[in-house]
C-alpha cells in the first residue's frame, strides 16, 4: 500500500512546522567534525589485501581471517538490492573500510585522548553513565576507545567487551555463536560486515542474573567516506536478563558514509533481552543493519527501535521463535524528513508452539521524506497456537511526503491467531479543535497530538531518552525552525 497526501491542512501545517526543528539544530548538536589525524587508515577500496591487513592488524586466527576471505567472496557474488530504498549511488571504492582512531581501548575515561573525549562529552555520555548506566562503550571509527562495566556486575559473571576484545578473551564461546544465526550468506550487506567487522559490543550474561541497569554503547563515525562495520553479539544465558542500549551519530559532510552492522542475540530458556536503540545519523549517512534474535523457551526479546536520522535507513529487526512459549515483541519509530528514506520493519518467525509476537509500528514523515514500513509474518506448520498482533501506523505532515506498507504473512496452520491493523492519517482536525478550545496553539496542539502518537513506543524507553525525544517532539527549540 502507498499513501501520498494531496492537501495540506491548516492542522498539517502547524504539525510540520513544529516538527521541522527536529534535527534542525543537528549540525552543531551532533554534526560536528573533529580534527584528528587518525592512528590508522588503510585508504579507500575493498581488496583481498585489505581485509587480510584488517586481520594482521587485529592478531586474528587462520579460521578469523578464512571466515573473513569466504564472507568477501560472498559479498562479491551477490546483487544490490532491488526492492527497498535506493542504493546506487553507494559507492564501494571510496569507502574507508578501517579506521584507527587511538593506539589504545582505555578503560579510564581520564585516558582517553583529549580531542576523542571531548567529543563524547559534547554528547553527554560521561554523565550519562554516571547518572543511570551500569556500564558503557564507546566507539569511535572502526574501533572501541573507551570501555567500562560497574565492579558488582563483574563479580556477578557478566561479560561486556568490545567484540574484539571478547574474541581474544574468550575464543571458544566466541567462536560458538559467531556468525550462527546471521550467516555469511544471509545477505549482501551482512557478508560485507563478516569480510571487514571491527568494533561493536559483546555481551554475555550467566544463569540467573538480572542486570536491570542498562549497559550502553555510543557508535560515532567522524571521518568522510567511513565504513563502519560493527559486530553485536549479546548470549543471555538461562534465567538471565540485560537490557542494553546503543546510540548513533555522525558529522555532515557532503559525501557518503556507510554503516553496515550485524547484530546476535541468543535468548536462552527463560530469559529476557531487551534491544534499544537510538539511532540519529546525520543525513549522509546509508544505515543499513541486520539484527536478529533466537529465542528459546518461555525467553523474552523486545527490540525497541527509534530512527530519526540517515539519507538511508534499511533494517528489519528479527525474532525467532524456535521452542515453546517463546516470546517476541518488536516496537520501532521512524521519522523520515527531507532527503530521508527510512525502509524499516520487522520479522517474526514462529517454529514452535504456542508462541507469541507482537509488532507495533510508528511512522512519521514530511518535508518530502519516505518512510516504510516492511514486514514479515512466518508461521511454520508445527507452530500450534501460536499468536501474532501486527499493528502499523503512519502519520503524513504535508502534500509531498510519502509511505508504504509492506506486509508479508507466510501461515502454514490453520490453528493460530493473527492480527494485522494498519492505517494513514494526517493530524486530527477534530482533535486540534478541541485542544485549541481549551487555550492551545495550533502548533503546542499539535505537538500533544503527534506525542500521543508516538507514545506507545515512548514509554518503553528509558526515562532519560524518552525525555529527549519529548523535548523535540515538544519543540523546546525555538529559533531552531525552518
Amino acid at each position: 500500500m502507498a499513501t501520498k497526501n494531496t492537501k495540506l491542512t491548516q492542522s498539517e501545517n502547524s504539525a510540520s512546522w513544529l516538527l521541522t526543528g527536529i534535527n534542525a539544530d543537528y549540525e552543531n548538536k551532533y554534526g560536528f567534525h573533529d580534527q584528528l589525524d587518525p592512528n590508522l587508515d588503510l585508504g579507500s577500496g575493498l581488496n583481498e589485501e585489505v581485509i587480510r591487513k584488517i586481520s594482521e592488524l587485529k592478531h586474528e586466527d587462520e579460521w578469523m581471517l578464512n571466515k573473513r576471505l569466504e564472507a568477501y567472496k560472498v559479498f562479491l557474488s551477490k546483487v544490490m538490492p532491488k526492492w527497498g530504498a535506493d542504493l546506487t549511488d553507494i559507492d564501494f571504492d571510496k569507502i574507508h573500510y578501517f579506521v584507527r582512531a587511538t593506539k589504545r581501548n582505555e578503560n579510564s575515561w581520564d585516558d582517553v585522548p583529549d580531542t576523542i573525549k571531548t567529543t563524547f562529552d559534547r554528547l553527554g555520555i560521561p554523565q550519562a553513565e554516571r547518572k543511570f548506566l551500569a556500564g558503557v562503550a564507546t566507539q569511535y571509527e572502526s574501533e572501541v576507545v573507551y570501555h567500562n562495566l560497574e565492579k558488582k556486575f563483574n563479580k556477578l559473571g557478566v561479560i561486556f567487551l568490545d567484540t574484539d576484545a571478547a574474541y581474544k578473551k574468550y575464543p571458544e564461546l566466541f567462536r560458538e555463536y559467531f556468525s550462527k544465526i546471521v550467516p555469511t550468506s544471509d545477505n549482501k550487506f551482512a557478508a560485507l560486515n563478516t569480510a571487514t567487522w571491527s568494533g561493536g559490543t559483546f555481551i554475555y550474561v550467566p544463569k540467573g542474573v538480572k542486570v536491570r541497569i542498562p549497559l550502553q554503547t555510543y557508535f560515532r563515525i567522524n571521518s568522510k567516506d567511513l565504513g563502519q562495520f560493527e559486530r553485536t553479539l549479546i548470549i543471555a544465558d538461562e534465567g538471565s536478563e540485560i537490557h542494553y542500549i546503543e546510540g548513533c551519530t555522525a558529522p555532515v559532510y557532503s559525501s557518503d558514509s556507510l554503516h553496515a552492522a550485524v547484530v546476535e542475540v541468543i535468548v536462552k530458556k527463560n530469559a529476557r533481552v531487551r534491544y534499544t536503540t537510538i539511532q540519529n545519523w546525520s543525513s549522509n549517512v546509508y544505515n543499513l543493519v541486520t539484527k536478529r534474535a533466537i529465542v528459546h523457551s518461555k525467553g523474552i526479546m523486545e527490540w525497541v527501535d527509534c530512527n530519526l536520522g540517515s539519507k538511508v535507513t534499511m533494517k528489519y529487526p528479527a525474532v525467532y521463535l524456535v521452542e515453546p512459549e517463546a516470546h517476541g515483541e518488536i516496537l520501532s519509530i521512524a521519522m523520515a524528513n527531507k532527503n530521508q528514506t527510512l525502509d524499516a520493519g520487522a520479522k517474526a518467525v514462529h517454529l514452535a508452539p504456542r508462541t507469541t509476537s507482537i509488532i507495533d509500528s510508528k511512522s512519521i514523515c514530511l518535508n518530502g521524506g519516505r518512510s516504510s514500513y516492511r514486514g514479515l509474518v512466518h508461521v511454520a506448520k508445527n507452530a500450534i497456537d501460536a499468536k501474532v498482533k501486527v499493528n502499523c501506523d503512519a502519520l503524513i505532515l504535508d502534500n509531498i511526503s510519502e509511505t508504504d506498507t509492506y506486509p508479508t504473512n507466510k501461515i502454514s496452520t490453520s490453528q493460530c491467531e493473527i492480527a494485522h491493523e494498519a492505517s494513514v492519517s494526517k493530524v486530527n482536525e477534530e482533535q486540534l479543535f478541541y485542544l485549541m478550545s481549551h487555550g492551545l496553539t495550533a502548533a503546542s496542539a499539535s505537538a500533544m497530538i503527534v506525542s500521543g502518537f508516538i507514545e506507545p513506543i515512548v514509554k518503553e524507553l528509558p526515562m532519560e531518552y524518552a525525555a529527549e525525544l519529548n523535548a523535540l517532539i515538544n519543540m523546546s527549540m525555538e529559533g531552531s525552525v525552518g
